[in-house]
């Protein structure tokens, strides 16, 4: 499973670990350093605007380095957390921008049918008037989705989704995105009422561009509950790629990979043909207790590693998405009163959760070792959704995953779903930064 050692984990201790170092041969102060080197940079520019030829040769002579700049400052200030901590896309807040979020018409675009809110009668639509800001200056605003930016950036590619009903969530959404601008074609879907959520591919001819999302809720092998609801528990063998992905790999350009939820419930965990131990297991089978932060470790090594060695070392991207908690916030899941809160939460309001912290240091801690096992072909990236998640408990389907549920009245009982997102809606923002971590390099 390769020789990385994992530093253990303290779970009073939730920000992701931090490769930069002080600068031993500045013996001013940062601030200082910085506001001396815009001096400088500003002398030099009023001297090109002053002292170069007057009128277009000025012109010509100034406009290619203010591009340049212009460019290059573009280009900083739109890369994600890890590389520019001003413009990091996992911390801000949440602003009202009326309209934004009304991008497509879920039915037109065939998304599973407890996530259309708006189909099965939601009445309230406020949750689609908010944008994501990301903390830092006004340049570091989160660019709306742009289809043809992200189809030039994927062209002639394969984007894999794969993971839990999360990363299903993200990659209907990016479909719809992308459907309400270009022409798309359904290449394949899983016949079966479940099955036909479970796997399906979507292809966007004029730019040769495939979209495919592959139910592994564990990422690695698993049988028994993630195959079969009736079933109890799961059986997840954490040395082997899913079967249907992992046959896949090499035709795989870009991989986002998203789980967690599942292995917090825990199942029956497996080395080769060795019960290594288990997690929320019933105790009459005795097996050892292991958690759920090494077996989560592991199933994101293992995903890595099949395909950062796929396809014979050709450029391929990697992005491990980090936890999107649920709002049930103590009520039942049967509850009608579940996650019907109307707005976001404020900055200071809802801080995430230890566990949520947890998981997502282990997405970053998985990242980093990714990257030093892995050649120069496999870029890793993150893509942390889950501070922007968190404060969002108005954007899930609640009690509208059913077709009009008050049609006969209140029931006593009715199921919410408080984790997914209504689409359109806040899980929308999660391509936008997708697109952001394809187009601009750490």
């Amino acid at each position: 499973m390769g020789a990385y050692q994992y530093r253990p984990l303290d779970p009073h201790s939730h920000k992701p670990s931090s490769s930069s170092s002080k600068n031993p041969v500045c013996f001013l102060s940062k601030p200082v350093c910085a506001w001396l080197a815009c001096g400088f940079l500003s002398l030099a520019l009023l001297h090109l605007l002053c002292c170069s030829p007057a009128g277009n040769q000025r012109a010509a002579f100034v406009s290619p380095l203010l591009n340049y700049i212009n460019n290059t400052y573009s280009f900083v200030s739109s890369v994600p957390e890890g590389a520019k901590k001003s413009c990091n896309y996992s911390e801000g807040q949440w602003v009202r921008a009326p309209g934004h979020a009304r991008r497509y018409n879920a039915t037109q675009c065939d998304v599973k049918e407890s996530h259309d809110c708006i189909r099965n009668g939601r009445p309230d639509t406020g949750y689609l008037e908010w944008r994501w800001q990301p903390a830092g200056p006004p340049s570091c605003a989160l660019p709306e989705f742009d289809a043809g930016a992200f189809l030039s950036a994927t062209r002639g590619k394969h984007v894999a989704f794969i993971g839990d009903s999360m990363a299903r969530n993200q990659a209907q959404s990016l479909v719809c995105l992308l459907s309400a601008a270009f022409p798309s074609r359904l290449l394949h879907r899983d016949e079966g009422y479940h099955q036909k959520h479970n796997f399906w591919r979507y292809a966007f001819p004029a730019h040769d561009v495939r979209v495919s999302f592959y139910w592994n809720p564990f990422l690695v092998r698993a049988t028994g509950k993630a195959e079969d609801e009736s079933v109890p528990y799961n059986h997840v063998h954490l040395d082997q790629p899913g079967d249907r992905w992992g046959a896949d790999a090499d035709t795989i350009d870009v991989a986002v990979l998203a789980a967690g939820h599942w292995l917090l419930n825990g199942a029956i965990y497996y080395n080769g043909s060795e019960v290594i131990g288990a997690h929320n297991a019933p105790a009459e089978m005795n097996y050892t207790g292991i958690g759920y932060a090494w077996p989560l470790k592991m199933v994101y090594r293992t995903a890595v590693e099949r395909l950062s060695s796929a396809g014979g070392g050709r450029p391929r991207t990697l992005v491990l998405a980090t936890f999107s908690p649920a709002h049930f916030d103590g009520s039942p899941t049967d509850s009608p009163t579940a996650c019907t809160k109307m707005e976001p939460y404020k900055e200071g309001e809802k801080e995430v959760d230890w566990v949520c912290k947890e998981v997502r240091d282990i997405v970053y801690g998985e990242a980093e070792a990714a990257r030093a096992r892995s050649g120069a072909a496999t870029r890793i990236e993150v893509l942390d959704v889950t501070k922007l998640a968190t404060m969002r408990p108005d954007g899930h389907p609640g009690v509208y995953m059913n077709r009009d549920p008050f049609k006969h009245g209140v029931p006593d009982k009715i199921y919410s779903d408080c984790l997914h997102f209504c689409l359109p809606g806040p899980v929308d923002t999660f391509n936008e930064i997708l697109l952001q971590i394809l187009r601009n390099r750490r």
